[in-house]
């Protein structure tokens, strides 16, 4: 059939071209349609327990996505002309759209609690700005005798304070972060700095940048890959059909993603440019084979035909077992990741679409006189790389024990490493150590208690759970033991207040900065803070019915260890110390939600990839009817990932999403120049009938295609390490690493293999 579908395309050269351009017009249209989803809640299922949990705990304590605004001077903000800049920078975020004023915490709104000769006062910090030296000096005295403010609002030193903003949608917080840098900017003095942290900001900030460097990077590398093509081939008009190939593929895949209805999401936007290198690859091995050809045929369509012959089976089998490779992401329990691996695999099949057409089709088109003007400059030329390949080739074949023994070496090394794997990611460090976000990062974690928030939920089984005094103690203690952990850098909960209102109330006595012992006598300080000062002051500690509570964790860092080791830390320390038995506690919060979706990420895929390597060596004992052969062409593939990701483990680097993501397009890469090698081999020894005569035919065209290959997907990528984003620099690093050893793994195992096992796995087969 594919023999016909040639004959077909060469015969009717433009008839084809026309009808795949307007089909691909169809595609291109429903970019517009284009939604865009940067929220890496989404990476989780809408019923994911911890996701529908989440969003239970945000509704019920009014809690909302923060940005956290920090104010440094280093002269002390404790001054009137200081003070008053920070008002005004304060009034005029009130009014930015979508940030939820009554919930804003800072000098300039936040509630104190204190008391009048015996009355319990709760007002304002700061609702008019000190003016002398008096003033300023209480100013100073209520903030640092309210523990539940100091490095909260104020830091320890006085140099700094924070504002936190609480907003309506998390993908508001890119463009309200803009607008509060324009009133920082116009309010400062030269002498003070400002810094702009959370989670909400990174993630919302890394969506928006995300797509910036896409639109730089997609094009760097595909200009990139014309130039790697023009250096392989020497002739522009050969670079023309894979970049056509490339960039057919790209429009018809993302605009089937568009046109389907799916938002384009931190995986999705990354399709074109892990499409553009995989789509050509087969086509290098088309232009390889027909100018090899040509001269001696002398006839384009004959010759067209005569090298698709024989790369109609491997271009075939590689298109599928990459496909296999990224749909095996289908099976990860993230929803982005399953439509990335699904719509590339879809876009790897288009591509072998347009090798089969569109290539062809281009090659007919090109120019008679120009093509062999540009073959007799070629012909008879040795090069460089030609005679490198050559010597690679028979040292492989002639030193084939000695490789094997290496190999096994290496395999057994890489195994070791991978056993030092440690999983671990930050979504604040998607970006460069000097980029905005983490600077503003560890200079906040270093004046105020951690900008990285999670809960820790508290739930009675009826109603005034949470009055009781054994329960209330337990809250305090539970953050008595929080704070210990150095990670953590501060708590807050209604303990906190209830033990503020009873040291109030008893003259400021130590001996009542306790939870007081009386159901009765905490309701009553409940109800006298709710009717002195805001009544939505509590809700985001207590609900209505008392039944809940809510502790703030403020942490220094959003590492999943870190938030993993607060989580362990708790529940050895309830193991020690049982709750008490009417309650139960659960974690919550947009930093333990990273961690889940992101070990669900890192998990789900591995999964997915063993998963499909099973499935590739099936396909591959299938299209070689060799359970043998099925394994050696899997050879590669595994000693260039087992080593890759051995590595990882003894560089210490952590294994994160963009890491997980090499893994499934390592699968799918990997094992094309396997089947490449194998049937190109199988074929000539047919035809030779001699072990040294295939290997010294295998050391001319079939390696420089296979070559051409290796150059153009691992530095087809490196455009990637120009990001100010290092998951795209890692996939752009760590992808070219996984290549190039699968490459020599490739040509220099395999050759070893046939001089030992050749014959006797061909046996038969020829």
């Amino acid at each position: 059939m594919l023999a016909k579908l040639t004959e077909i395309v060469t015969r009717f050269p433009k008839s084809t071209m026309a009808i795949f351009l307007i089909i691909t017009v169809f595609f291109a249209i429903q970019f517009p349609k284009m939604k865009i989803d940067t929220n890496p809640e989404n990476m989780l299922e809408q019923n994911q327990p911890d996701r529908v949990f989440y969003d239970k705990v945000k509704k019920e304590f009014s809690i909302n996505d923060l940005l956290v605004v920090g104010i440094v001077d280093e002269q002390g903000i404790f001054n009137p002309d200081t003070l008053k800049r920070i008002a005004r920078i304060t009034d005029q975020i009130l009014k930015i759209k979508g940030v939820i004023i009554e919930d804003v915490v800072s000098l300039r709104t936040s509630d104190n609690v204190t008391s009048e000769e015996g009355t319990l006062v709760v007002k304002r910090f700061m609702e008019n700005v000190p003016q002398d030296s008096a003033q300023i000096e209480k100013l100073k005295k209520d903030l640092y005798g309210n523990p539940f403010y100091v490095d909260k609002i104020i830091s320890k030193d006085g140099k700094a304070t924070s504002i936190y903003i609480p907003i309506e949608k998390k993908d508001q917080s890119y463009r309200i972060s803009k607008e509060i840098v324009k009133i920082l900017g116009g309010e400062l003095a030269s002498n003070q700095k400002y810094y702009i942290a959370g989670l909400p900001v990174a993630e919302d900030t890394f969506g928006n940048e995300m797509f910036v460097q896409m639109g730089i990077t997609a094009p760097m590398a595909g200009f990139f890959i014309m130039l790697l093509l023009f250096l392989i081939f020497r002739e522009g008009t050969a670079v023309i059909p894979p970049m056509l190939d490339a960039m057919l593929s790209v429009i018809w895949t993302m605009g089937l993603l568009i046109g389907m209805g799916f938002t384009v999401h931190i995986m999705s936007s990354m399709i074109p440019i892990f499409l553009m290198p995989i789509a050509l690859l087969d086509d290098i091995h088309i232009l390889s084979g027909f100018f090899d050809r040509y001269p001696a045929i002398k006839d384009k369509r004959k010759t067209l035909i005569a090298t698709m012959k024989g790369l109609y089976r491997p271009m075939f089998f590689t298109s599928i077992t990459s496909s296999v490779g990224f749909g095996s992401l289908a099976l990860a329990p993230i929803p982005p990741v399953r439509v990335f691996g699904l719509f590339v695999a879809f876009g790897i099949m288009a591509a072998w679409l347009f090798t089969n057409t569109i290539v062809p089709a281009m090659i007919m088109l090109m120019d008679d006189r120009k093509l062999e003007a540009f073959l007799e400059k070629r012909q008879g030329k040795i090069s460089f790389v030609d005679k490198m390949l050559k010597a690679l080739g028979n040292f492989s074949f002639n030193k084939a024990k000695v490789i094997l023994t290496a190999s096994v070496l290496l395999l057994l090394t890489g195994i070791i490493g991978i056993y030092q794997i440690r999983i671990n990611d930050n979504p604040v460090k998607w970006f460069k150590s000097k980029h905005k976000i983490r600077i503003a990062d560890n200079v906040m974690n270093k004046f105020f208690g951690g900008t990285y928030m999670a809960y820790l939920v508290i739930e009675g089984d009826k109603e005034d759970t949470i009055k009781r005094p054994k329960v209330m103690s337990y809250i305090d203690g539970l953050q008595n033991h929080l704070e210990s952990l150095k990670i953590v850098g501060k708590t807050s909960s209604v303990a906190d207040i209830v033990k503020r209102i009873n040291y109030i109330l008893h003259n400021e006595d130590e001996a009542f900065d306790v939870v007081p012992q009386s159901q009765s006598e905490i309701g009553q300080y409940l109800f006298l803070f709710s009717m002195t000062g805001d009544p939505d002051d509590l809700d985001n500690f207590l609900d209505y019915n008392s039944q809940k509570a809510n502790i703030w964790v403020q942490m220094k860092g959003g590492e999943n260890i870190q938030m993993h080791e607060v989580e362990k830390s708790i529940a050895n320390f309830m193991k020690g110390n049982p709750p008490p038995k009417d309650i139960t506690i659960r974690w919550s919060g947009l930093t333990y939600i990273n961690m889940i979706w992101q070990n669900l990420m890192v998990w789900g895929m591995l999964k997915a990839v063993l998963g499909s390597f099973w499935i590739v060596f099936f396909l591959m004992a299938i299209e070689f009817r060799s359970l043998r052969i099925g394994f050696i062409s899997m050879l590669p593939l595994t000693i260039a990932i087992v080593s890759s990701y051995g590595l990882v483990g003894f560089t210490g680097r952590d294994y994160d999403m963009p890491t997980a993501v090499c893994s499934a397009l390592a699968l799918g890469m990997a094992i094309d120049f396997a089947i490449h090698y194998l049937q190109r081999f199988k074929a000539a020894y047919r035809e030779l009938k001699d072990m040294e005569a295939a290997n010294a035919f295998m050391c001319g065209e079939p390696y420089r295609a296979i070559m051409g290959n290796a150059i153009v997907i691992s530095l087809g990528f490196l455009p990637l390490i120009t990001s100010t984003l290092t998951p795209y620099v890692t996939v752009g690093t760590f992808f070219a690493l996984l290549m190039i050893f699968s490459t020599l793994a490739t040509l220099i195992l395999l050759p070893a293999i046939m001089r030992l096992w050749g014959k006797s796995l061909f046996k038969g087969r020829i």
